[in-house]
C-alpha cells in the first residue's frame, strides 16, 4: 500500500509541475512566439494546445524507452528526428481533416518541431525516467502550455471580433479592438495573464 501511495503522491507532483509549479509558458517562458501568433482565435490555440501535447507524450514516450540505447554524443540529433516524425503526423492530421485550421496555423505547425517545450522535456525529464511517469510529465506539461493559449484566445477573440468559436457573444454594438487580432494584443494579454499567476502564486504560498 504505502509503494502505491508513493506512486501516485509522484504521479500527482509530476501532473502539479507541469499545470502550475512549472508552466511551460507562465514559470519557464517558454513557446511564447506560438502563444502569440496562434491565439488570435480559440479554434487555433486548442488545435496547437492538443498538438503539443501529443508530441510531447509521444516522443518523450519513445525516447524513454530508448534511453539506455541513445550515445549521448548525438542524443539531440536523435530527440530531433523523433519529435519530427510526431510533428508530420501531426500536421498530416490537421490538413486532412481541419485543412481551415491547418491553413490558419501555417508554419507554426511544422514549428512545434523546435518549440523548446517538446525538446526540454526530453532532455531532462524522458531521458531520466521509465515510461510511465514520462507520459504523465508530457501531458502535464503539454496541458499547461494549452491552458495558457486557451485562456488567451478567449479574451483575444472577444475583444477582437465579439465571438468564441465562430458563435457571436458580444452585442452587434460591440466595438471591435482590432489590436487583439494581431500580436502586440496577444503579447499585452499574455504580459497580464503571467503577472497575474505570478503574483496569485506568491499569494497563496505566503498564507
Amino acid at each position: 500500500m504505502k509503494w502505491i501511495r508513493l506512486r501516485y503522491t509522484k504521479w500527482f507532483n509530476i501532473l502539479k509541475d507541469g499545470l502550475h509549479r512549472n508552466n511551460p509558458i507562465v514559470v519557464a517562458v517558454l513557446g511564447i512566439c506560438s502563444s502569440l501568433a496562434v491565439t488570435n482565435r480559440v479554434e487555433n490555440a486548442i488545435a496547437m494546445g492538443l498538438g503539443v501535447t501529443f508530441v510531447v507524450m509521444a516522443s518523450s514516450a519513445f525516447i524513454s524507452l530508448i534511453r539506455n540505447f541513445i550515445p549521448g554524443k548525438v542524443r539531440m540529433v536523435t530527440y530531433m528526428v523523433i519529435i519530427s516524425a510526431f510533428v508530420i503526423i501531426v500536421q498530416m492530421f490537421l490538413e486532412a481533416y481541419f485543412p481551415s485550421i491547418a491553413s490558419a496555423l501555417g508554419a507554426y505547425v511544422g514549428l512545434i518541431i523546435t518549440n523548446c517545450i517538446v525538446m526540454g522535456r526530453a532532455e531532462a525529464f524522458a531521458v531520466k525516467n521509465p515510461v510511465r511517469y514520462t507520459l504523465v510529465d508530457g501531458f502535464a506539461s503539454g496541458m499547461g502550455y494549452t491552458l495558457v493559449l486557451l485562456v488567451v484566445s478567449i479574451v483575444r477573440e472577444l475583444l477582437a471580433s465579439g465571438t468564441l468559436l465562430g458563435y457571436q457573444i458580444m452585442p452587434d454594438t460591440w466595438p471591435n479592438w482590432v489590436v487583439m487580432s494581431i500580436a502586440p494584443g496577444g503579447f499585452f494579454v499574455l504580459g497580464l495573464l503571467i503577472w497575474g499567476i505570478r503574483e496569485w502564486s506568491k499569494f497563496y504560498e505566503t498564507n
